[in-house]
């Protein structure tokens, strides 16, 4: 595959080795350049020896001599970019399978893609990579990654993930791990499939793997009224997350005396539905598992309680309401009552999902017509919504409602509050950050 090179950098050690806008790229040191990971790890070497072909058609190998962490300062075409590669597992409990139709394009779509895993920090199955690419992601020493593992016993993660290939997860892990190279775990608990004397054994296989293995994250199911021909899976109840909690704290003691580390993390959410306690900061060991759910309302009552201490300034006194997921709210209005400012009228109102369904409980789920329906009678002086449940541009709740429609729809003022405690804490003052 050839590469355009759209621009060169002035004076950059290509240029100076005659490298120009409207070569191609074909290969370094003999290997075919395939995407960004390709060009990423063979350009961060000494010694390259770079085949181009010129707009006339002529190919040249030009010797490069450089700083290893040097980059060529190539401009390359778009197809050097990474396009997703697609999933074809058909798990029980895949969420993309219980979204309501109608909705935009990008919600609908399925990766699994070890590159993403490696550059963004995606989970990814292995189940969808053939031998040739497994060898590259051992070739370009891809570390660490992050992997749905959900099952070690190679029948049950067959029978959740419904791919064949999923039998074989222990012979990659035990690959990676011969490779020198590190992942982190994520086991999606299913009650009936994947807990109990089936997830001992998951941990047991992984926490064997061992510093190759990092951590593993237990997450309970999420599950929407969308299931409609689709496989039976239970939500988790009190006694059955507690029964989880269980065996992670079994594992983390043990774990911590023979490893020097938990190892096993359940998710925030997993945590509340079982009733427990949040825990200390230090029990999350620097939250390796953070993106993933786990540790974020630690995070979060640190930086309110930080802020609250801090605070020099009087708050503006007024009527907020800060509209949650019902799975939160509890726990936001311990904070508000612990941490608020004095002399700010503070309500917490969870907001039923009846756009997904009410067994889905999280904040970053709730949607805009949630929001305008339910918080039609609101008569405070702003409500104060987390920016977790718009998309990455801020405009747009998962319904496809604008926040601008929010907006007009509601009496009080809206602002869109951070997901972080010193945030919460200055839009409690008056003082939002956005």
């Amino acid at each position: 595959m050839a590469h355009l090179i759209e621009a060169v950098q002035p004076h950059g050690v290509a240029y100076r080795r005659g490298i120009r806008a409207g070569d191609s790229l074909i290969a370094i040191n003999g290997e075919p350049i395939l995407d960004e990971i390709d060009y990423q790890a063979l350009t961060n070497r000494q010694r390259l020896d770079v085949l181009i072909r010129r707009a006339d058609g002529t190919e040249e190998t030009v010797r490069i001599i450089k700083a290893r962490e040097a980059g060529l300062g190539l401009q390359l075409a778009d197809t050097l970019a990474c396009k997703p590669y697609p999933c074809k597992n058909k798990c029980v409990f895949c969420f993309i399978d219980q979204m309501p139709p109608g909705m935009r394009d990008t919600l609908y779509v399925k990766d699994d893609d070890w590159r993403l895993s490696l550059m963004m920090g995606n989970y990814i199955t292995l189940t969808n990579v053939d031998e040739k690419e497994f060898d590259r992601i051992l070739r370009r020493k891809a570390s660490p990654l992050y992997i749905s593992i959900h099952a070690t016993d190679p029948k049950v993660r067959v029978a959740m993930m419904r791919n064949p290939n999923a039998s074989h997860i222990m012979e990659r892990l035990n690959a990676l791990a011969g490779a020198g190279l590190h992942f982190h775990c994520q086991i999606v608990l299913c009650p009936g499939y994947n807990d109990g004397d089936v997830l001992r054994k998951t941990l047991s296989d992984l926490s064997a793997l061992y510093p190759a293995a990092q951590s593993a994250a237990l997450v309970p199911v999420g599950l929407t009224k969308f299931r409609q021909g689709l496989a039976p899976v239970k939500p988790f109840d009190r006694e059955s997350a507690q029964a989880v909690m269980a065996i992670a704290h079994e594992f983390q003691n043990k774990l911590k005396n023979s490893m020097g580390t938990r190892f096993v993390f359940p998710s925030d959410e997993m945590v509340l539905i079982a009733g427990e306690d949040l825990p200390a900061e230090a029990e999350y060991e620097g939250y390796p598992q953070l993106e993933n759910g786990v540790g974020l309302l630690r995070k979060f009552e640190n930086g309110l309680s930080a802020a609250a201490q801090e605070n020099t300034l009087s708050p503006l006194a007024r009527r907020v309401r800060i509209p949650c997921g019902s799975s939160i709210a509890p726990v936001m209005r311990r904070w508000v009552d612990t941490y608020g400012p004095k002399g700010v009228e503070v309500a917490v109102q969870p907001i039923r999902n009846t756009f997904f369904g009410e067994t889905v409980t999280v904040t970053g789920l709730i949607t805009g017509g949630d929001l305008i329906e339910q918080l039609k009678d609101a008569e405070e002086d702003e409500i104060l919504l987390c920016g977790n449940t718009l998309r990455a541009e801020g405009d747009l709740f998962l319904d496809g409602t604008s926040l601008q429609q929010v907006r007009a729809s509601l009496k009080p003022a809206v602002t869109v509050v951070p997901n972080d405690g010193a945030s919460l804490f200055a839009a409690l003052l008056g003082r939002p950050s956005i």
